[in-house]
C-alpha cells in the first residue's frame, strides 16, 4: 500500500467516514499490521472504551445427527454412526442445571439438522430449559436450523419464531453464515440455507425484537475479497434493521487427529491451511473497520486459542465469549489445547492480563457487573510465563 492511500484511509477512519469495498480489499493487502491494528483499536476504543465484555454461558449441542455433510464440519454424524447422539430433553436440562451454581446467564444451543426429530422437540426443549433455569437467557438455533424447522413442520419462519419466543427464546445464534459469496459457498456448504434465507430469517427475528449475532467462517478456501463482501452484506442488513449486536469471526479448524470412529469429515483440509496469526489480525481489524454499525466484535477463544484471543482484543475485538463448557462443534476438530471451560475468574484474569477492564454482560449486552481493571504494578513488573 502506498503512503498516499494509507493517509487517505487513516483520515477516513479518524473522521468516522464509512469505508468502501475497495477500502476493505486494500486494508487486507497491507503488510503494516501495527498500523492496521492501531486503526482498528482506535475504532474499538471509540465505541467501547477500555472494556472487554464477557458472559458466563454453557454451550449445548443436543444432537450431532445431521442431514448435511458440510465440507469443513467435523461435528456432524449420520444416523446409526458411532458417536452419533441425540439428547433426551431431561438430559439437556440436567447438563444445564449442573452450572447453576456458577451463576450461569446464558445457554447457547446449536444442533445438527436431524432428519427425524419432530419439530415439537425444539420448543418443548426450550420450555423445559426455561422452567428449570428461569433466569438464564436462551440463545438458540442458527438460521439454518430455523429454515430446517420450516421444512419439517410445514410452518413459515414467522410462526416458528413466534412459538420459540413464547417458549423462551431470546436470541438466535449467528451460525450458518460461513461465507455468503456463492463462488466459495457452493464448495463448503451442504444445506439449502444461503444468503437469501439466512438474511430473511435474521431480518424477521429483528422485526420481532430479537437482537442476534452474525458470524463469518474464515481461513479456508475464501479470499480477502470474499470476507469483505460478507461483512458488507451484513452491514447493509444492519443499516436496514439495526438488529445485529455483535460480529464474530470464526477461525476455520482442521481435524488435527482422527475422530474416535477413525473418520476425517473435514474434506477441505487436504487443500487448506488454518489462518495464521497475521491473518487473524487482518480479519479482526478489517472487520472492525468495515462493520461500522455493529456495536461489538467478539473473539471466540475456543477457535483462536487463549493467547490469540487476548491479541485480538488489541486488534478490534471488545468481547471474549464466555465460559462455554464442552463446545463440541470445535472440539471435535481441534487439537491445539483450548480447555472445555473457563471460569469467571479465568476470564477476569485473561482480560486484565491483556490490559483491559472486564465487564460481565447478559445476552442483550446489558451490564451485570463491572470489575476492576488491570493492576498497573503487576503490568509494569516482569511476570513469569504462563503455560
Amino acid at each position: 500500500m502506498d503512503a498516499g492511500l494509507k493517509r487517505e484511509l487513516e483520515a477516513k477512519v479518524y473522521a468516522g467516514e464509512r469505508l468502501t469495498r475497495e477500502d476493505g480489499v486494500a486494508l487486507y493487502e497491507t503488510d503494516d499490521l501495527a498500523w492496521l491494528g492501531g486503526l482498528a483499536h482506535h475504532v474499538r476504543t471509540r465505541k467501547n472504551g477500555d472494556v472487554v465484555h464477557f458472559n458466563v454461558n454453557r454451550h449445548l449441542n443436543m444432537t450431532n445427527v445431521c442431514t448435511a455433510s458440510c465440507a469443513y464440519c467435523s461435528f456432524q454424524r449420520k444416523p446409526g454412526e458411532k458417536d452419533a447422539y441425540t439428547m433426551r430433553i431431561e438430559e439437556a436440562v440436567k447438563l444445564a442445571k449442573a452450572m447453576e451454581n456458577d451463576q450461569l446467564t446464558e445457554l447457547h444451543i446449536v444442533n445438527g439438522l436431524h432428519p427425524t426429530l419432530p419439530w415439537r422437540y425444539y420448543p418443548r426443549s426450550l420450555r423445559a430449559l426455561k422452567e428449570a433455569l428461569p433466569n438464564v437467557a436462551l440463545k438458540a438455533f442458527t438460521a439454518t436450523e430455523i429454515h430446517h424447522f420450516e421444512k419439517i413442520s410445514g410452518l413459515p419462519a414467522d410462526e416458528i419464531l413466534d412459538e420459540l419466543i413464547d417458549a423462551g427464546l431470546e436470541s438466535l445464534t449467528g451460525g450458518g453464515a460461513e461465507i455468503f459469496d456463492w463462488e466459495v459457498r457452493q464448495h463448503i456448504v451442504d444445506h439449502a440455507t444461503h444468503w437469501e434465507d439466512w438474511s430473511r430469517i435474521h431480518r424477521l427475528a429483528h422485526s420481532k425484537g430479537l437482537k442476534t449475532p452474525a458470524t463469518m467462517l474464515y481461513g479456508h478456501i475464501e479470499e480477502p475479497r470474499h470476507r469483505v463482501d460478507h461483512v458488507l452484506r451484513l452491514r447493509e442488513l444492519q443499516d436496514e434493521t439495526g438488529g445485529f449486536q455483535v460480529f464474530i469471526p470464526l477461525r476455520y479448524q482442521h481435524d488435527f487427529h482422527d475422530s474416535r470412529d477413525g473418520k476425517i469429515r473435514n474434506t477441505l483440509q487436504a487443500r487448506t491451511t488454518m489462518a495464521t496469526g497475521a491473518d487473524m489480525i487482518r480479519t479482526f481489524a478489517v472487520s472492525r473497520l468495515l462493520f461500522d454499525n455493529v456495536p461489538h466484535v467478539k473473539v471466540f477463544w475456543v477457535m483462536h486459542g487463549l493467547a490469540g484471543a487476548q491479541l485480538m482484543l488489541n486488534h478490534g475485538a471488545d468481547d471474549m465469549d464466555g465460559s462455554v463448557v464442552e463446545y463440541k462443534i470445535t472440539h471435535d476438530a481441534d487439537g491445539f489445547g483450548t480447555p472445555n471451560k473457563l471460569s469467571r475468574e479465568d476470564l477476569l484474569e485473561l482480560i486484565r492480563d491483556a490490559g483491559f477492564r472486564p465487564v460481565e454482560r447478559n445476552t442483550r449486552y446489558e451490564i451485570i457487573r463491572e470489575y476492576p481493571g488491570p493492576d498497573a504494578e503487576r503490568r509494569e513488573t516482569p511476570q513469569a510465563m504462563r503455560f
